[in-house]
């Protein structure tokens, strides 16, 4: 189920550094090099199996853009939030 704008809002304020933008929730994140940045993106695939929600991740050599929506609802779902919140954790 999608949620509200006022249910995004709140919930985005829990993510530091994570934003709303085209309909998902992002965040950049910064590594010291590359192989920083794949080891990162392989943890992020694991986890993204597990939960059976899967991000676009773009990788520029020391930084990994991830962004979440949750595709087949058409926008922001509760499984955004709570692979972003497992993505915070692993790192």
């Amino acid at each position: 189920m999608l949620l509200s704008e006022d249910e995004i809002k709140q919930k985005i304020e829990d993510l530091e550094g994570w934003h709303t933008e085209n309909n998902e929730i992002r965040k950049t994140f910064k590594f010291r090099n590359f192989i920083e940045s794949i080891g990162f993106v392989n943890k992020v695939a694991i986890l993204a199996e597990k939960a059976d929600h899967h991000p676009d991740i773009t990788i520029l050599y020391s930084k990994v853009d991830i962004a979440l929506s949750t595709h087949s609802e058409g926008g922001i779902t509760i499984k955004d939030f709570n692979l972003a919140k497992e993505i915070e954790k692993s790192i």
